[in-house]
């Protein structure tokens, strides 16, 4: 990969994961719940997913996805179906000064399962790696060294922004400490992941 096609590809990256999604959304839901160090754990998860996700398309799996199509709707319908549960969680949450006993907070091995979960959720993802690695490839030379660059840029430029967003949501908390803007928030948030599942689910293999 030249200089050039780096830079090209580092722009690219750095515009796709600034998109809100429903990794980022998390993310920001985890700093403003748990904090900075809460929300890490979160990321942790998503980014190991990410790397999975990158694993699988090398290997080639989004070529058997692309032209299996009852493993992607089984893949689809599954991812579909965690992301509008998730949306119901959040929309059910109670504050705590609106119920009888205080919350339970998560454990570090939650918020990681909750993070990883949710980014793993999307067999889109695997198609998008496949359908952009090969954008900038140079196929005429060795193409492992390629990709591991490219995994590398993708995972440092989505950390970045992963912290961004956990950030944001730490500067937020102090907005949310009354019960009824909270429960607005985690209604709000419900339902984005709601509408990304049903979006998902309607997503036509192409």
């Amino acid at each position: 990969m030249s200089m050039q096609q780096w830079w090209l590809y580092l722009v690219t990256v750095f515009a796709i994961s600034a998109t809100p999604g429903p990794n980022m959304l998390l993310v920001m839901h985890s700093g403003m719940r748990h904090g900075l160090r809460g929300a890490l754990d979160t990321m942790a998860g998503c980014m190991t997913a990410l790397m999975v996700l990158m694993g699988l398309s090398a290997a080639g799996l989004g070529l058997l996805l692309s032209t299996s199509a009852h493993l992607f709707t089984a893949l689809r319908w599954l991812g579909a179906a965690y992301l509008i549960w998730l949306g119901i969680q959040c929309w059910r949450h109670a504050t705590p000064r609106d119920s009888a006993q205080p919350s339970t907070p998560q454990r570090p091995a939650q918020r990681f399962r909750q993070g990883f979960l949710v980014a793993i959720s999307n067999p889109k993802a695997i198609l998008f790696f496949g359908a952009l690695f090969p954008q900038f490839i140079q196929h005429d030379a060795p193409q492992t060294p390629q990709l591991l660059v490219m995994c590398l840029t993708f995972l440092i430029v989505e950390f970045g922004w992963q912290l961004a967003y956990a950030s944001g949501g730490v500067r937020i908390a102090p907005w949310l400490e009354t019960p009824r803007i909270q429960r607005r928030f985690n209604q709000t948030t419900g339902g984005v992941f709601i509408g990304f599942g049903a979006l998902m689910a309607l997503v036509q293999q192409k």
